[in-house]
């Protein structure tokens, strides 16, 4: 319960700060630039495909790669979002306080995770508006956009995950988030230098498992990757915070 109340704690303090307006305005209109371009660009290939067997559709066309986009958007903003989660406090000294509150160690970290990740899942909200607003002139695979909805809350939550780990580490919040984009960077390129560790690499990349949900290929290595990513990260966050409390 406490985890909640953290959370709601956390989640107000986002919206009071003015960093977090900013961020939801500024995606927005990234990625609605992004939206209306790959929609005129599906307009001006409506004529060529529609003889076409197994053409592309809306969701193809428009909707994967608005959700490809905003994968690595999102990675480049995440960090702004997690760097003073606890790092903040270390830094403010106040850090002691949350220590000798009636609260564990795992109600701190996951009432913290949970609050800036309400705020990402806000985000993810606006992204599917905009296509499901095609709706208004044609169809969509809603199986295919459930898809990329799960595939984008997976991702920011290994993301949030990430960061809050990161965040425990750090005295600074700018050091928690040029840590947290160095660290995200590397597990989305992971794979990049081919296949020279066997499918080491392969599974490990953050990449490779979002782009085969953006498919529509749904399948339980890819949620068990992601699950154990995140569920990963906290446990560390976890035992980091714990081991602050017992040096104090």
């Amino acid at each position: 319960m406490m985890a909640f109340v953290i959370a709601g704690r956390e989640l107000r303090t986002l919206f009071l700060s003015p960093l977090a307006w900013s961020i939801l305005g500024v995606i927005q209109i990234i990625l609605g630039y992004m939206f209306l371009a790959q929609l005129d660009y599906y307009v001006m290939l409506q004529a060529r495909i529609a003889g076409m067997e197994d053409a592309p559709g809306i969701t193809d066309l428009i909707a994967v790669p608005l959700f490809g986009n905003a994968g690595v958007i999102l990675l480049l903003v995440t960090p702004l979002l997690t760097m003073r989660l606890i790092s903040e406090e270390r830094r403010n000294r106040t850090l002691s306080l949350l220590f000798t509150a009636p609260v564990s160690m795992t109600e701190i970290i996951l009432g913290k995770y949970l609050g800036v990740f309400a705020f990402l899942l806000i985000m993810v909200a606006m992204i599917v508006l905009m296509p499901l607003s095609l709706l208004a002139g044609g169809g969509l695979d809603m199986g295919k956009l459930a898809a990329c909805v799960i595939a984008l809350v997976l991702l920011l939550a290994g993301f949030a995950a990430v960061g809050l780990y990161m965040s425990a580490l750090a005295s600074q919040p700018t050091i928690a988030a040029i840590s947290t984009f160095g660290a995200l960077l590397l597990l989305w390129i992971l794979d990049w230098t081919g296949n020279s560790a066997g499918g080491v690499l392969e599974y490990l990349s953050l990449l490779r498992h979002y782009e085969s949900l953006l498919k529509g290929l749904v399948s339980t290595t890819d949620l068990v990757y992601f699950l154990l990513f995140t569920l990963t990260f906290l446990v560390l966050s976890v035992h980091r915070l714990d081991n602050d409390r017992l040096q104090k």
